[in-house]
């Protein structure tokens, strides 16, 4: 499924790990995610190494791990989601690069076939996605960079001139992991993206419909949320309850947080008073 009409309007990305903490309870939590009203959704193939990654995304790597995911029952978690919206891969390189007979080509054509439309891999530069970016282009999927607040000059017109379906604006230096505030870096960021055609998605610290409501008006075009969805996982998963309460809970955050961002675009169309 394409990239292409997420961001008609201001888009909901959630993020969750696949199979945190098993694979059926997980499949209920992302269709909760899209009935909550998500446009896209990122689903994180655990890897053992996830360097980009804060406290909470590292224990759902963790859970899901152990609760036997691998790239292949990955692919098979895909297949058994019943969505309607489009679904982007966000994992390490190293899996790609192992995965088949050859590197990266394999990894993207299975991707592929289940219903994958994009790719988020925080470990690969720019720099050295060719192969990955040849491979996207033959099968028909997107590759999403993150920009950071620190990202300028040559380098962010390198992850531009590669960037395709929408580009990863990072909200604030560090790791993944809810905020109770967000970073006054975010509209200097957007600020420098905005003369590149590629819709502006901002993710890290954003927890609440009014955090989304103020990543939007400040220019983004979406909003992406991971470690505030993936905490009513844990809470559920250490409390041992039902997984149709926890899908219950992340579909209320869901709509909250999609309508934060319509608000933000409402504020931002609004004409100034004089």
């Amino acid at each position: 499924m394409s990239l292409d009409d997420a961001f008609d309007e201001p888009a909901f990305v959630p993020y969750l790990a696949a199979g945190d903490p098993d694979f059926e309870s997980s499949i209920e939590y992302v269709e909760a995610l899209a009935r909550g009203g998500a446009d896209v959704i990122e689903l994180g193939l655990p890897f053992s190494e996830p360097i980009a990654e804060g406290p909470t995304i590292q224990r759902a790597v963790v859970r899901a791990l152990d609760g036997g995911m691998t790239p292949e029952r990955f692919f098979e978690f895909v297949e058994a989601l019943d969505v309607d919206v489009p679904l982007v891969c966000m994992t390490y390189y190293n899996l790609l690069y192992q995965y088949g007979d050859e590197p990266v080509r394999p990894f993207v054509e299975r991707a592929a076939e289940v219903g994958i439309s994009g790719f988020v891999v925080p470990d690969l530069p720019a720099e050295e996605a060719d192969l990955l970016r040849e491979a996207c282009d033959e099968f028909g999927l997107d590759l999403i960079f993150i920009v950071a607040p620190t990202t300028a000059g040559e380098r962010l017109e390198r992850i531009m001139d590669r960037v395709s379906g929408y580009v990863y604006v990072q909200a604030r230096l560090g790791v993944t992991g809810a905020r109770t505030s967000l970073s006054d870096h975010t509209a200097e960021t957007l600020a420098r993206l905005e003369d590149y055609d590629v819709p502006k998605a901002v993710g890290f610290g954003i927890s609440t419909g009014e955090h989304a409501a103020g990543v939007v008006e400040a220019g983004a075009d979406g909003v992406i949320v991971g470690s505030a969805l993936v905490d009513i996982v844990a809470d559920g998963h250490d409390n041992d309850d039902p997984t149709a309460d926890v899908a219950a809970r992340l579909e209320v955050l869901a709509r909250e947080l999609k309508a934060g961002a319509l608000e933000g675009s409402q504020r931002r169309s609004r004409p100034e008073r004089t």
